[in-house]
């Protein structure tokens, strides 16, 4: 028997409600799946709040490891006890097993241990899209990072570290900001007791930011556009503080002919070899040593509202695991 997370309805963690059901065996083109590790992330608590509206009702969680029990007609590229990881774009992840496409399920190395897969893969393909094939970020360049000290923003700092960035790490803390710098930050500026757009003026020397990682959203948007240099690029990627909404491109103009993206991973990863290229670029960083997972904590899997409140609290610190 299969436990599974499952929302009727959008609102706050209390909606997560378990269910069990019984697997039928995988169709064309599906693998069976058991899971030994789930990757918490912010868009789960998107899509559970329907910030990014979902057909309800619905299943959460896109990344996780697991074993294969079982593959479906035309699946020859796995077999039963291989060790897979994946990212989505399917929802699914808060399961003990399930049946999934075998197309979007990755074999892991044997060097990749299934609770990295786990806290690495969504966030780690996400920091490799936004530095390389968004912002497409120079050595030398100065990047700020919003919340530098999340899952994302932790490996986001070590990966434009390791390309020569001059990274401006933004956290909540003097904890979290001597984390930033651990991870890699030449300067770490703690929002709640500085002000950001000064400092990294300040930092510049008057010049801001050309390219800014912002994945808070409405609450940072202000100091993002006071931040970014003369035709800079503000890189809005996450909804963490609200979504922005009703920006004028009048705004984009006063500010230094800004320019402006709101992107999402699968326009980045659409094809095959999108998605390979990205994985064995991500391995390879985490193989130099360059980016390293942060598990700051593990919750059990069906503790998964309390997981969403501390996320949502910023009680967290880097990744969050969930065992089932």
């Amino acid at each position: 028997m299969a436990r599974y997370a499952r929302i009727d309805r959008t609102g706050g963690p209390e909606e997560i409600r378990w269910h069990d059901e019984d697997l039928a065996a995988p169709g064309p083109g599906q693998i069976r799946v058991r899971h030994t590790a789930v990757g918490l992330n912010y868009i789960d608590t998107y899509h559970r709040r329907g910030i990014y509206p979902i057909e309800l009702p619905a299943r959460l969680g896109g990344e996780a490891a697991g074993v294969v029990e079982a593959v479906g007609e035309g699946v020859t590229h796995l077999s039963p006890g291989t060790r897979i990881g994946t990212f989505g774009p399917a929802r699914g992840a808060y399961s003990t097993e399930r049946n999934m496409a075998a197309a979007q399920a990755i074999a892991l190395p044997d060097d990749i241990d299934d609770r990295t897969a786990a806290a690495i893969l969504l966030k780690g393909c996400t920091a490799e899209f936004l530095v390389e094939r968004c912002a497409r970020v120079q050595p030398g360049q100065a990047v700020l990072v919003w919340a530098a000290a999340g899952g994302v923003g932790h490996l986001l700092v070590g990966w434009l570290r390791a390309i020569d960035a001059v990274v401006i790490g933004v956290a909540g803390g003097a904890d979290k900001c001597a984390g930033v710098l651990a991870a890699g930050a030449y300067h770490a500026i703690d929002h709640r007791a500085e002000d950001v757009a000064a400092r990294v003026r300040e930092i510049t020397d008057g010049a801001g930011a050309p390219v800014i990682l912002d994945g808070v959203g409405a609450a940072s948007w202000e100091a993002s556009l006071g931040a970014a240099a003369r035709r800079g690029l503000i890189v809005s990627y996450g909804n963490a503080g609200g979504p922005v909404t009703g920006v004028s491109l009048g705004t984009l103009s006063q500010h230094g002919s800004l320019f402006v993206t709101r992107p999402t991973l699968f326009d980045f990863y659409v094809t095959p070899e999108e998605r390979t290229a990205g994985v064995e670029r991500l391995w390879e960083m985490l193989r130099s040593g360059a980016i390293r997972p942060e598990i700051g904590q593990t919750f059990a899997l069906e503790d998964s509202a309390e997981a969403h409140r501390a996320l949502e609290a910023g009680e967290t610190r880097g990744s969050t695991v969930l065992l089932p």
